[in-house]
C-alpha cells in the first residue's frame, strides 16, 4: 500500500497521532542543547564547582538510562499510551523543578526526573510509532522523532544565544539597564525553564493518542483493537487483515515474558543482540562529542571569540535538522540498510578529515569536515537505528528488546561524555577524532554482515521468518 491511496482523513489521523509522539523528541532534543550553554552560568549562581557540574550534566543520562530500563515493564503492563502519559508528566515536573531549583542538589534530582522522562520517551516513542504507522510509511514516521530532536537541539542554541547575549554578566562597560535579562539566575533559569511549554502541549496531546492496536491484541482486547486500525488504515479491509495477521502472530507464541523469551530463544537473542550493537555504533561513531562539546571542538580548530563560537553551534543545529529531511524523504524509498552503508562510509571519511586537518591546524576545513560528519548522520544513523530497533523485534520480545538496545545507547552516550575530555588530554583532539572515525569503518562490516532490509515490510513477516530461523540479514526477505 502506499499512502497516496490513503483516504485523506485517514492519512491525517496517522501523521497527526505520529507527529504528537514524537513532540517526546522535541523534548529531548532542548535539553540537550540548553544546559551545554547553561553550565557556566549555573556554576557561577549556584557557586558550584566542577564535580557538580559534571553530576548536573550527567545526572540526565543517568536517569534516562533507570528510565529505560524501566520502560519495558511499563509499556508491557500499562501499554504505550500511558507510558507516554507518565513521560510527559515527569518532565513537566523536572523541567519546573530545574528553573526553581535552589542549589546544586536540587538541581541534580530535577535533572534526574526530566532524564527519566526522556528515558521512557526515547524507547516508547520509537516502539509506538512502529506499530501504529502503515508499512508504506512506518520508517518516514519513525524518522519524524529524530527530526524533532534535531529541531529541538537548534531551537535551543538559537534561543540560548539570544539568552545569552541578552543577559548582564558584570562584565566592565556593561550597563545593567541596557539589557534585557537583568542577572545570570534568570537567565540559565530561563533556559531551562522554557521546556515547560513543549512539555506541558506534549502531555495533553498524549491523551488523545489512540492505544497502540498490537499491544492492545496482546491483552486480548481484540476489537478494541480493530477499531483502532479502521482509523489508522486505508480502507475496513486492510485493518481487519492486518489485525488477523497480529492475532495469528500473537497466538502462535508462547506466553512468556521478553528475559524468559531471551533465554530460550536462539533467534530473538539475535535481535537483541542486533539492536545492542546498532545503538552502540550509533554512539561510537562520535556524534555526540560533536553536540555536547560543539563549542570546545570549534575553539579547538582555531575559532576562539565567542561570536564564532555561537555562529559555529548554530551552524551545527542547523545541519543536522536540515540533513534529517534527506532520511524522511528516502528511508522508504532507498531501504534502510543502502543509507546506513553511504551514511558510516561518509562518517569515517569527513571524522578522518577532521583528524587530519586539526592536526594540521587547516580550521576551516576542519569545520567543514565536521559539518559533513553530521549530514551523514543526520540522514542515517540517527533516524535508521531507531526505525531499525524498533522493527526487527517479535511482539512478545519487543519490549525487553528495546529496553536492551535503548539502554545500550544511553550508557554509551554517558561513557563517551564522560571519558571525551580524559581522552582529549591523552591521545589529542586529533587522536581522539581518528579512534571514532575507526569505529565507523567498523560499523560499515557489521552492517554488511547482519542488518537487514525491512523497507515495505510488515512487522509480522519480519517476525514470522526470524523465528523460522532465517539468517538474520534475510529476514525482510
Amino acid at each position: 500500500m502506499s499512502v497516496k491511496y490513503m483516504p485523506s482523513n485517514n492519512s491525517k489521523t496517522v501523521f497527526l497521532v505520529c507527529f504528537m509522539v514524537a513532540l517526546a523528541g522535541l523534548l529531548f532534543g532542548i535539553d540537550i542543547g540548553f544546559i551545554a550553554q547553561a553550565k557556566d552560568f549555573i556554576k557561577k549562581d549556584l557557586v558550584v564547582d566542577d564535580q557538580v557540574i559534571s553530576w548536573v550534566v550527567g545526572s540526565m543520562m543517568g536517569g534516562a538510562t533507570f528510565g529505560t530500563l524501566i520502560s519495558g515493564y511499563l509499556t508491557r503492563k500499562l501499554g504505550r499510551k500511558y507510558s507516554l502519559i507518565i513521560s510527559a508528566s515527569c518532565f513537566v515536573l523536572g523541567a519546573l523543578g530545574c528553573a526553581l531549583a535552589w542549589n546544586g542538589t536540587s538541581l541534580i534530582i530535577a535533572r534526574i526526573i526530566v532524564g527519566f522522562s526522556i528515558g521512557v520517551a526515547s524507547f516508547t516513542a520509537p516502539l509506538y510509532l512502529s506499530e501504529v504507522a502503515p508499512k508504506s510509511i512506518r520508517g518516514t514516521m519513525i524518522t519524524m522523532y529524530q527530526l524533532l530532536i534535531t529541531i529541538g537541539i537548534l531551537a535551543s542554541f538559537v534561543i540560548n544565544t539570544f539568552i545569552r547575549n541578552c543577559t548582564f554578566t558584570g562584565a566592565e562597560g556593561q550597563i545593567a539597564e541596557n539589557f534585557l535579562i537583568s542577572d545570570i539566575s534568570l537567565s540559565w533559569r530561563s533556559m531551562l525553564g522554557v521546556t515547560v511549554i513543549p512539555s506541558v502541549i506534549f502531555l495533553i496531546g498524549v491523551f488523545f493518542l489512540p492505544r497502540s492496536p498490537r499491544w492492545l491484541i496482546s491483552v486480548g482486547r481484540h476489537e478494541e483493537a480493530l477499531n483502532v486500525l479502521k482509523k489508522i488504515r486505508g480502507t475496513e479491509e486492510e485493518a481487519e487483515q492486518e489485525s488477523r495477521e497480529i492475532i495469528d502472530t500473537v497466538s502462535g507464541q508462547a506466553k512468556s515474558n521478553g528475559f524468559a523469551m531471551f533465554m530460550q530463544n536462539k533467534n530473538f537473542r539475535k535481535t537483541v543482540f542486533l539492536g545492542i550493537t546498532l545503538q552502540l555504533l550509533q554512539q561510537l561513531c562520535g556524534i555526540n562529542i560533536i553536540m555536547y562539546f560543539g563549542p570546545e571542538l570549534i575553539k579547538a580548530a582555531g575559532y576562539t571569540s565567542e561570536f564564532a563560537t555561537n555562529l559555529g553551534t548554530i551552524a551545527i543545529g542547523l545541519t543536522n535538522v536540515l540533513a534529517t529531511f534527506i532520511a524522511i524523504a528516502y528511508i522508504d524509498k532507498w531501504g534502510r540498510k543502502p543509507i546506513l552503508v553511504a551514511g558510516y562510509s561518509i562518517m569515517s571519511a569527513a571524522m578522518l578529515g577532521v583528524a587530519v586537518f586539526m592536526h594540521y591546524n587547516y580550521s576551516m576545513a576542519a569545520i567543514i569536515s565536521v559539518l559533513v560528519f553530521i549530514v551523514a548522520f543526520a540522514f542515517s544513523a540517527g533516524p535508521v537505528v531507531w526505525v531499525l530497533c524498533s522493527e526487527i523485534q517479535p511482539l512478545k520480545g519487543r519490549d525487553f528488546g528495546i529496553t536492551c538496545s535503548t539502554g545500550a545507547n544511553w550508557l554509551s552516550n554517558m561513557a563517551i561524555a564522560a571519558t571525551f575530555l580524559p581522552l582529549m588530554s591523552v591521545l589529542g583532539a586529533s587522536g581522539t577524532m581518528l579512534m571514532y572515525a575507526a569505529c565507523s569503518v567498523i560499523a560499515i562490516f557489521l552492517i554488511l554482515a547482519f542488518v537487514p532490509e525491512t523497507k515495505g515490510v510488515s512487522l509480522e513477516h519480519l517476525e514470522n521468518n526470524l523465528m523460522k530461523g532465517v539468517r538474520l540479514r534475510d529476514i525482510g526477505k
